[in-house]
């Protein structure tokens, strides 16, 4: 099969021919249709966050059901199927608790070491050598995925474009949802309107947000994020981005802040353009140990919550995603502005490192 490697920080990008993966118990192996293209991954490219190579990145997926491993059920050859970056274990003190975002099991053995739950990959190159996976290594024509990581996609909606509901709008979901708990009619500011930061938008209006400001530092992905339902845009490139927002809102600030980029100044404009006693979602990965400087003051008298949030609570959130969809409260495909051969992967984050593109790609296999 046709995977794209790692072989180094820094480097391209190789599409390299690599044996077909197995799947192992508790396993499925997807063909995969589509992998969406995350900040996340480019930041493993540019050795802004550890990661093992030579590797295979992608880590949100749909395609189709190939194979099952021994043990499991409810699944069968040919369906339709999106998968998550969070590749919940199921059996760790918080995948008992419901917290699948905080999987021990993922985070020691899949982020750290690029393994499958047995300690192993189950990529290699054709003399042996393992190739680390960056959750599933979904950027590749197929991917073994732990069972409990695979849903069904309902019928109707999109294989390709729905591949993004995996991370960018599961990220999404979980920050709204979990962590800002946001309530109809509450005002919300978005502070980067990328992959996540669109789809922040499209849930913000399905939530019932009352008023959702769109912040970017262009104007393509400003026009998107109207279209997604942003009620008022700010233009970062051009002045205080916080005393915009102030302004839109007669002085008061935003109920809540989400920030979707991980920079210090991006966090520090979130904290900034917040209402006393509301709440700053910061989402966005930072390169490294990368810090922002908050003023503890305020943070402390005025009663300003500070919250990281990381993903979702998978096994709950993406058949929740999933029903929206469904019922047409969301539609992902709205996000999704360019599309890459996987022979054009490289090019794909070559484009997202220069800013270009506006919500969310995909690399489509076929």
């Amino acid at each position: 099969m046709r995977a794209a490697v790692l072989p180094r920080v820094h480097a391209p990008l190789d599409i390299e021919d690599i044996p077909i993966p197995a799947p192992k118990s508790g396993e499925v192996l997807i063909r995969v249709a589509a992998c969406g293209v995350c900040h996340t991954d480019l930041h493993v490219i540019k050795g802004e966050v550890a990661f093992p190579t030579p590797a295979v990145l992608g880590h949100e997926i749909s395609g189709t059901v190939a194979a099952l491993g021994p043990g499991v059920t409810g699944l069968r050859d040919g369906t339709r199927v999106v998968c998550s970056f969070i590749m919940p274990c199921g059996t760790c003190e918080f995948c008992a608790q419901g917290r699948d975002d905080l999987c021990v099991t993922f985070f020691s053995i899949n982020r750290l070491r690029g393994q499958l739950y047995d300690g192993a990959s189950r990529l290699s190159r054709a003399d042996g050598t393992p190739l680390a996976m960056y959750s599933m290594g979904g950027l590749a024509d197929y991917a073994v995925v732990p069972a409990t990581d695979v849903f069904p996609l309902p019928d109707g909606l999109p294989l390709e474009e729905s591949c993004i509901i995996g991370c960018a709008v599961m990220t999404a979901y979980g920050a709204i949802r979990h962590q800002a708990d946001l309530r109809a009619g509450e005002s919300v500011a978005v502070v980067a309107t990328g992959g996540v930061g669109s789809n922040l938008i499209q849930l913000a209006r399905a939530f019932g947000a009352s008023m959702i400001v769109a912040v970017d530092v262009r104007a393509d992905k400003l026009d998107a994020a109207r279209r997604l339902g942003a009620t008022h845009v700010v233009d970062a490139s051009q002045g205080d981005v916080a005393a915009a927002i102030l302004d839109q809102t007669a002085g008061r600030g935003v109920d809540v802040a989400f920030e979707a980029l991980g920079r210090p100044e991006t966090v520090v404009q979130a904290f900034e353009a917040t209402r006393d006693g509301g709440r700053v979602i910061v989402v966005g990965i930072a390169a490294g140990k990368t810090a922002a400087p908050i003023e503890i003051t305020r943070l402390v008298r005025r009663g300003v919550r500070l919250i990281g949030s990381y993903g979702g609570r998978v096994r709950a959130d993406v058949p929740a995603l999933l029903r929206m969809a469904e019922r047409g409260a969301i539609a992902p495909e709205r996000t999704i502005s360019r599309r890459f051969s996987l022979d054009d992967a490289a090019r794909a984050y070559d484009a997202l490192s220069r800013g270009e593109i506006v919500g969310r790609a995909i690399v489509v296999t076929a």
